[in-house]
């Protein structure tokens, strides 16, 4: 979902919209108004649930901490610790 589903939402939403007001003939055994209210609720259901979606998987940038540790040994033996940690 996200924002592909988001997009394709409104173009159900905006097709429907056209079926429900723009299109005056009506058929045999169905109603194309019917098919475009539909496809309006559906179009926008489904645009709230991407939108959910799409928010609830972004994240803020920076908000995780790193840390980094780090030990060196030299050819003498001796050795060397380093621990960093940025929020």
């Amino acid at each position: 979902m996200g924002l592909p589903g988001m997009v394709l939402s409104a173009i159900a939403a905006v097709a429907g919209a056209i079926m429900y007001w723009a299109v005056t003939y009506q058929g045999t055994g169905f109603k194309l108004s019917t098919v475009g209210l539909i496809l309006m609720i559906a179009g926008a259901f489904g645009f709230v649930v991407s939108a959910i979606v799409f928010s609830v998987s972004r994240r803020e940038v920076g908000t995780g901490t790193h840390s980094m540790s780090r030990e060196t040994t030299d050819s003498e033996g001796g050795s060397t610790s380093v621990h960093e940690e940025r929020k």
